[in-house]
């Protein structure tokens, strides 16, 4: 039986967008099916930072912090309309719980994972004589301050340019396109879903599920069901502010010891992220009284200029979702890497994307067409 095309995508974010990128440069013919529109969820309520991910670091995810800061250097080059390094300053009081030779060695260690010999690599100590000019940064019992680079992005329009880059080598975008079920036979899979209030139907060669929140939903709607690891979501919710700290970003330390970022963002500062369970619909996911508290508190710690503010200032909030392996351990602590499970090891026809993070996209979406390589090699059955 002739199929319709090579893949079927299920979801428009950031990694639905870069698998549909991946495969159709490589030569397949794709569907993207999404049923709200391009960074809709997740892919637009980020942190907006394209980082290795320092604080991984506290956790020995060294891979991944790798990885992450070798797509960096890729997107840094290939994409500086959307992706520019800015300074981050870390600064470290009596109280911190990470001391300043913590900090220092963990700059060491990523400036080493980034490459000694790239620019992108380098952080020193802030003297004394230049603590004024930090943006209002509070410096009573301040120790040091470390300035370090990373980069920053839209996370929405960067996930609409990969799309759009798919679209330019030949994927097909379905939107809204809401599945309603996949089965897979001995010569394809079959995908039904609602487009235009019309039931439709495509036979494809392979299904891609990179459904962020929803992927153990989209799951239940194939067949058979992937055997997917037990996840669960945790939010971030983000603030902003109408204030200006003009180009720099701070990363500082909240009470508990949670790193939180408090960065320039459309003329405002944004400040986040928290992390606590989540298990109610994604659709509705929002930060809390409380974590708006908290992250308000946080920020007014550092910079006095904020202290005059109220939660009736915040100028916006939105919370994102993770999907993480479900775990005791605190959201902070557990793996960030990208889980990728299919049905079939050596020639998978359903695969399932959950977790990865905005920066390493391309990276998952080549994981992705490693592994379908052998499936897609096979010449597709003739009309």
């Amino acid at each position: 039986m002739p199929t319709d095309c090579d893949v079927v995508v299920v979801g428009a974010g950031i990694q639905g967008a870069g698998v549909a990128e991946a495969l159709s440069a490589a030569g397949h013919s794709v569907v993207i099916l999404e049923q709200a529109g391009v960074a809709a969820a997740t892919s637009s309520r980020s942190s907006k930072l394209i980082h290795g991910g320092l604080r991984y670091l506290e956790s020995a995810q060294f891979n991944l912090v790798y990885e992450c800061l070798r797509e960096r250097r890729w997107l840094l080059a290939n994409k500086p309309q959307l992706v520019r390094m800015v300074p981050f300053y870390i600064p470290v009081y009596r109280h911190s719980q990470r001391p300043a030779w913590l900090v220092r060695l963990g700059l060491t260690l990523y400036a080493l994972l980034a490459g000694v010999t790239s620019g992108q690599s380098r952080f020193r100590s802030i003297p004394r004589r230049e603590w004024d000019s930090l943006a209002g940064l509070d410096t009573h019992n301040l120790v040091s301050v470390y300035r370090y680079y990373d980069a920053q992005t839209d996370d929405a329009a960067l996930t609409r340019d990969v799309m759009e880059a798919a679209i330019g080598s030949g994927a097909r975008l379905i939107c809204p396109g809401a599945l309603l079920g996949a089965e897979l036979t001995s010569s394809e899979v079959r995908v039904d879903f609602v487009a235009e209030g019309q039931l439709n139907t495509l036979h494809t060669r392979v299904l891609v599920n990179c459904c962020g929140p929803w992927v153990a939903a989209t799951n239940d709607l194939c067949t058979p069901r992937l055997n997917l690891p037990e996840l669960e979501l945790v939010a971030g919710a983000h603030i902003e502010l109408p204030v200006s700290l003009g180009e720099k970003i701070f990363y500082v330390e909240a009470e508990d010891g949670r790193a939180v970022f408090v960065m320039p963002w459309q003329g405002h500062i944004l400040v986040g992220t928290t992390e606590r369970k989540y298990t109610g619909d994604p659709r509705d996911v929002a930060p809390t009284e409380e974590e708006k508290a908290y992250l308000l508190q946080t920020v007014q710690q550092y910079f006095p200029m904020t202290r005059n503010l109220k939660i009736s200032n915040i100028c916006e909030s939105f919370a994102g979702l993770r999907v993480l392996p479900k775990s005791s351990d605190n959201p902070f602590s557990r793996p960030r890497d990208t889980i990728i499970c299919c049905d079939d090891l050596k020639r998978p026809r359903i695969l399932a994307v959950a977790g990865g993070k905005l920066t390493s996209y391309r990276a998952t979406a080549h994981t992705i067409v490693k592994k379908l390589h052998k499936t897609l090699s096979i010449s597709a059955p003739k009309p």
